[in-house]
């Protein structure tokens, strides 16, 4: 028997404000646990949430990025439960109305590509975390509060590898509208998945079962493909899919049953009462959608038919958002499209990996960078010379003060040049009569004399058009 397979990932990702959605607290990565905290996230009674207006902004922002419809009235409600992450008993969240629906993403398939179809985003809260140990367990409550959006994609998700390329796309538009970091590594951007299987031609969905906690794209699409393999494994041998919740076990790359899954009813979910509608206008979505920067689709389509840059070209620079930023600035400031793209691929991406930094938190700026490729487009400077100006430049210094206090302007005046190539002609005439018996390897020693009498600063095109010039004399 064959079957299809079908999957729909909800994602969480968290926003980028600077205090909570309900709450005053600040939202920091990285504090002292429950330091990020106030009445209002202990749940204590009689304590009142206020909207915080940034969130509903950055949702919008997110709805209009996956192509969605914006619901102009939407209200929150109580999701009850009862876990020590979640203090208030309840979590508040959009049900009946959410934030927006019936987005898509644009993914490969195949030789063309496919819309995956987003059923709705909504706007909630986080909970706090938990940490268990043999003997204890701890409430960390900084996260408690948060501003979250969920993604709920539609059951179209035919592949592993789709769902793999389905994330991707999420986390690059997301990224790109700056209202998230979306790093999973840091919980920022989390993902649970649905996958059922169906015999080929049936229209009746198979059994889901929900996959939890999987840290990594990567390990999602491992976690998929052996549940597609598990599954069809129960149903041939004549056992059935339950209704379940399992984790996937990165080390032996296996599935494990957490817990029978639970239904929506048992979440009783009722209007939040001390939260009324909000009233979402036409004019506040026009400007958001009119202040939203260029997605990465688009701009990878400039880089090639702009600037001439090639599609890997386009796609490595197009990685992040402050990376795309960063090339369009030194467009903006005159530098060379290619030599740019090489620089940020070359020298910048491996000094960020070498310190595991992100762009913004060095001291490269696109001024100081643009300034040395135009010394070097311009000549002052060889690209041999560039490597020293370039660690000047990630040490915070100014390119063309570094070049000329070192002396590393580079001698390009034939005037200057020629007598000097006359020089070294004249002690090297054994050079001279092995360059005329076709060695040539002489050529190369020469232009080493030359390098050596001028300690490098001399240019080696012009060195090499003067010295072929004196030769052939």
């Amino acid at each position: 028997m064959n079957f299809e397979t079908t999957i729909g990932l909800e994602v969480h990702i968290e926003l980028k404000t600077n205090s909570k959605i309900f709450s005053p607290s600040p939202v920091k990565y990285g504090v002292e646990p429950n330091a990020n905290t106030n009445v209002i996230d202990w749940g204590y009674p009689g304590t009142l949430p206020r909207v915080n207006k940034q969130v509903i902004a950055n949702g919008i922002t997110a709805g209009l990025a996956l192509h969605a419809e914006i619901s102009k009235h939407p209200h929150f409600d109580r999701k009850n439960y009862f876990y020590p992450d979640n203090p208030k008993g309840y979590q508040v969240t959009e049900n009946d109305i959410p934030a927006a629906t019936n987005g898509w993403i644009e993914v490969k398939s195949g030789d063309g590509t496919k819309k995956i179809g987003i059923e709705e985003m909504h706007v909630e809260e986080d909970a706090g975390k938990n940490t268990h140990g043999k003997n204890f367990s701890y409430v960390d409550l900084n996260r408690q509060g948060t501003a979250l959006i969920e993604i709920v994609s539609k059951p179209e998700i035919s592949t592993p590898q789709e769902a793999y390329d389905y994330l991707e796309g999420l986390r690059e538009r997301i990224q790109f509208t700056g209202i998230s970091d979306v790093k999973m590594e840091e919980g920022s951007m989390r993902v649970d998945c649905n996958i059922s299987l169906k015999p080929v031609g049936s229209d009746k969905l198979g059994q889901k079962i929900e996959l939890k906690n999987l840290n990594s794209f990567n390990y999602v699409r491992k976690a998929l493909a052996y549940e597609e393999i598990r599954q069809a494994q129960v149903i041939m041998s004549g056992g059935t899919i339950g209704a379940e919740t399992r984790r996937y076990d990165e080390l032996n790359g296996k599935t494990y049953l957490m817990r029978v899954k639970e239904g929506k009813d048992d979440y009783r979910y009722f209007p939040e009462p001390d939260l009324p509608s909000l009233e979402i206008s036409d004019e506040w979505i026009n400007e958001l959608k009119e202040a939203m920067p260029e997605m990465p689709a688009s701009r990878r389509k400039r880089y090639v038919g702009e600037f001439g840059l090639t599609d890997y070209d386009a796609m490595v620079l197009t990685q992040t958002k402050e990376m795309s930023d960063f090339f369009d600035k030194l467009i903006e400031l005159g530098s060379d499209a290619k030599m740019a793209s090489n620089y940020l691929q070359g020298d910048v991406n491996a000094y960020l990996n070498d310190n595991q930094v992100g762009l913004a938190d060095t001291k490269i700026t696109p001024e100081a960078l643009a300034a040395m490729i135009k010394m070097i487009m311009d000549q002052t400077i060889s690209t041999k010379m560039a490597k020293k100006v370039f660690k000047a430049i990630t040490d915070g210094k100014d390119p063309k003060q570094f070049v000329e206090e070192k002396g590393l302007i580079q001698l390009s005046d034939p005037a200057k040049l020629q007598p000097i190539i006359d020089e070294v002609l004249e002690n090297n005439p054994q050079s001279i009569e092995d360059f005329h018996n076709g060695k040539d390897r002489a050529v190369g020693f020469l232009v080493g004399q030359i390098m050596k009498k001028t300690q490098g600063k001399a240019n080696p095109s012009i060195v090499n058009k003067l010295l072929m010039q004196s030769l052939n004399k």
